[in-house]
């Protein structure tokens, strides 16, 4: 029977999915990628990389809330962006009304694209690991989740977009979310310029089993990522799982090998980025591509950003002088521009259908020949390409807009006594705390008076005796 808290609209099993899948993909963020990024820089920034994922989760849901939600999905107020409002706090209203799309309130959709939003921002930190501002990342934030993430939001995913209405295929966020902060992560890291000559010379993770613990949550953070993205606990939902993973899990494996022939090891990281690469290139095209093409797209996530990163990456004046620490534009923005590519290729049609309806427009190339459509297929990848140009032009565009309306207010880059010492100069704490009582080893041999004093009020009196 109906009741207000559940009425005749509300279908509970896909509520319950979506809010799971939600939560799974915020476990991708806190505590994977806080736990992924502490692991994986030098151990000096550990604490420091580990804190800008969390904070930028942290105010991407209060921004989200106030004001972003409703420009990325509202009534539309410009050709790119909806209209703002507080409608993300009218929980009596708003949020209890079905939302616009699934069967569920507009509360469950606000949290599942929150989640989304906020390891866009975390992503796009991943280039500028070591060297930025945390205040300056501070401002950062909220900003670009507004005049950018919103926009690219609002023009691919809202049924108001032009991009939308235009026929873009991007099943979870191979554009929005990928090949944006790949791209808004690279130009950042040439307005906030490059680490110190020592760090960019040697960066060894501080504890590779952390990071792979991170990427494991990453990893199964994923089944969220895209099997929340047809807003319903349904066939589509669970085809893209499978994809999901048969594809990373291809894409690991081929980096891996290539890792293994061409620099004689296999590496751990490695496998970290091709197990990435492989998340990302699927995502557009999840639930919308045949189990052999999932398997065909990890073959050409493990190789092509592979390429870039190890080989072109090293002859390209302009990828060597920017400093991207965690090459962000190639396991996210290679990626994701492949992805995005290659579900226009091999988009299935019967699948499309389960995804968009019947919209005969939405079909790959490859079926569109065979049903002698070209015209048709031509036409997705004519429209696949403008959605990667328009993400390309905007992410430049604001991103450098942000950067210089940042650097106005405070200086984007870290002092350089700052980048020495890193934590405990920035934020006044060490990740690895294992002398005496909380204190490093350094901190309590070499360590100052005002350290000692501070931890313990008795050490003065310690040393007069000493």
């Amino acid at each position: 029977m109906a009741t207000e808290a559940a009425p005749e609209w509300l279908v509970k099993g896909d509520n319950a999915w979506q809010l799971a899948a939600a939560t799974l993909v915020g476990l991708q963020s806190v505590p994977g990628l806080v736990i992924l990024y502490g692991g994986i820089v030098k151990k000096k920034w550990a604490v420091n990389s580990a804190f800008m994922a969390l904070y930028a989760f942290a105010a991407t849901m209060v921004c989200w809330c106030l004001w972003g939600f409703r420009m990325s999905f509202g009534d539309r107020m410009l050709p790119f962006v909806g209209r703002p409002d507080f409608s993300g706090l009218d929980g009596a209203g708003f949020l209890s009304a079905q939302g616009f799309a699934g069967a569920y309130p507009a509360a469950t959709l606000l949290f599942f694209q929150f989640v989304f939003a906020a390891i866009t921002l975390i992503l796009v930190a991943g280039s500028l690991l070591g060297r930025m501002n945390f205040k300056a990342w501070m401002l950062f934030v909220p900003l670009w989740l507004t005049f950018s993430y919103t926009v690219g939001a609002f023009s691919v995913w809202s049924p108001n977009g032009f991009l939308f209405k235009a026929g873009v295929m991007d099943f979870a966020g191979g554009f929005v979310i990928h090949l944006s902060s790949g791209i808004a992560g690279f130009t950042a890291a040439f307005w906030v310029g490059p680490r110190t000559a020592k760090d960019r010379e040697a960066f060894p993770p501080n504890n590779i089993l952390l990071t792979l613990v991170g990427a494991g949550l990453l990893w199964m953070g994923w089944t969220g990522f895209n099997g929340g993205a047809p807003y319903a606990a349904n066939i589509d939902a669970s085809v893209a799982v499978v994809n999901t993973h048969l594809c990373t899990a291809t894409s690991l494996l081929v980096w891996l090998i290539l890792d293994t022939f061409v620099f004689g090891r296999p590496s751990a990281i490695g496998a970290v980025n091709g197990m990435i690469t492989g998340l990302v290139c699927i995502t557009p095209a999840a639930g919308l591509v045949q189990g052999w093409a999932a398997m065909l797209m990890g073959i050409l996530s493990g190789s092509v950003p592979w390429f870039t990163m190890m080989v072109l990456h090293k002859r390209c004046r302009i990828l060597k002088h920017v400093d991207d620490t965690l090459a962000i534009l190639h396991t996210h923005g290679v990626a994701g521009s492949l992805g995005g590519i290659l579900t226009g290729i091999l988009a299935e049609p019967r699948l499309c259908r389960l995804f968009f309806g019947d919209d005969p427009r939405y079909v790959g190339l490859a079926y569109a020949i065979r049903g002698d459509r070209a015209h048709a297929g031509l036409r997705q990848i004519a429209v696949q390409l403008a959605g990667i140009a328009f993400i390309v032009a905007l992410n430049v565009v604001v991103t450098s807009v942000v950067c210089l309306l940042v650097g106005l207010a405070v200086p984007l880059r870290l002092s350089e006594e700052q980048l020495a010492t890193g934590d405990d100069a920035i934020h006044g704490e060490d990740a690895y705390a294992v002398w005496g009582d909380g204190e490093t080893y350094e901190q309590s041999v070499h360590g100052s008076r005002r350290y000692q004093m501070t931890a313990n009020p008795m050490s003065s009196k310690v040393d007069d005796m000493i």
